[in-house]
């Protein structure tokens, strides 16, 4: 997996073989900003699982704006945005659950 990163993004990508399609790949956000990566062809036997683990320094990232995409020459791209130097990622205030009696 080759990685480019920007100010403003970090690109992934990868080239899969052609029996990887759509639906075999899923990515996941995980706690401490990382990534799974997982490329799957269940129904072979031989070059069908590809893994990776991506992190990223704490509050570099926003995880809302993972986007992922498989081109027609089997090319998975994940693009995920940085966020502005100085700009920290808090828990929303006043959000928890209430009981009233």
């Amino acid at each position: 997996m080759t990685t480019q990163s920007s100010s403003t993004l970090h690109t992934f990508s990868v080239v899969l073989p052609r029996t990887i399609l759509p639906e075999m790949i899923t990515v996941s956000a995980k706690k401490g900003d990382r990534l799974d990566v997982v490329a799957d062809a269940w129904h072979m036997e031989h070059d069908c699982h590809y893994g990776w683990e991506i992190s990223f320094a704490p509050g570099d990232v926003d995880m809302s704006t993972v986007r992922a995409k498989l081109n027609q020459d089997g090319e998975l791209s994940i693009e995920v945005r940085r966020r502005p130097p100085g700009q920290t990622c808090l828990a929303p205030v006043g959000t928890g659950l209430r009981y009233g009696f």
